[in-house]
């Protein structure tokens, strides 16, 4: 009994409301607002506005993939499964190949976990539908064959309107490809190291970029990179520095290169 009071109390306002709107009034006794005419007296379907809804999703859709395309970390948007939805060209570059030809393709497939307690850790967080983000350690082979390894951060995201989870899969890559040697600590150009025998005869600026057919800026510009690389101040503790590191040759004048290039003058007499 009490239910069917209840919804005869829910369906009362509807049945005023209709009443009403059959006597040219509003609920409540105020006169109705005239009703636009329709063709058969019926609202409108309202196919616009979801075709507009639909047309606006698919604006911001394009906005993610451009804004997503240009981001140099490697980025997937996966299925719940770890199914590829959609990756970025960095993500690609990791397998020399195109963000379509990694579409289908699972996470698993293309990497292999450090840790299968990460991995267990992470499926069982998922399956019980927590959305905090999770670290998996992998390793994978490049396009060349070469060992790579990094870290993914698994980023479960709701979506809208279904209660479904993809994942945001960001690949921090650890660099393990050998870095080509540093320079030995004094090393220079054959250019900077004729400079720098010319600024320890004492030739201007003007003269030093005669001798060597370059333009004033051109000699300052190298004697400051020289400056900043050796983390010294003046002319006089830059030519110092350079005879420490052995960059000019000691007991010779005119000053020359440890190397013997270079000439800063006609002649070069060895001091004895």
């Amino acid at each position: 009994m009490a239910r069917g009071m209840a919804d005869e109390r829910a369906t009362a306002p509807a049945a005023a409301d209709g009443l009403a709107a059959a006597d040219g009034r509003e609920a409540g006794g105020r006169a109705a607002a005239p009703r636009p005419a329709a063709p058969d007296d019926r609202a409108p379907a309202g196919g616009e506005v979801r075709e507009q809804s639909s047309e606006e999703l698919g604006a911001w859709r394009n906005h993610f993939l451009t804004l997503l395309d240009r981001i140099p970390l490697p980025i997937a948007v996966c299925t719940i499964e770890g199914e590829v939805h959609v990756a970025n060209p960095a993500m690609a570059a990791e397998w020399g190949t195109t963000p379509g030809r990694l579409r289908g393709r699972g996470l698993r497939e293309l990497f292999t976990p450090r840790s299968e307690v990460q991995l267990d850790r992470l499926v069982e967080a998922l399956r019980a539908g927590r959305t905090s983000r999770y670290p998996l350690e992998v390793t994978w082979r490049d396009r060349h064959g070469a060992a790579r390894e990094g870290e993914f951060t698994i980023d479960p995201i709701m979506t809208v309107p279904e209660p479904a989870a993809v994942l945001l899969a960001m690949l921090y890559v650890r660099d393990e490809r050998p870095e080509p040697p540093a320079p030995a600590r004094g090393a220079v150009s054959e250019v900077q190291a004729r400079i720098l025998a010319l600024a320890a005869s004492g030739a201007t600026t003007a003269a030093v970029g005669k001798a060597l057919g370059l333009t004033v800026d051109g000699v300052n510009y190298h004697l400051t990179r020289l400056s900043q690389r050796w983390r010294v101040q003046g002319r006089t503790a830059l030519v110092a520095k350079a005879y420490a590191l052995g960059v000019l040759a000691p007991g010779h004048w005119p000053p020359v290169p440890a190397d013997g290039t270079g000439s800063p003058g006609p002649s070069r007499d060895r001091l004895s």
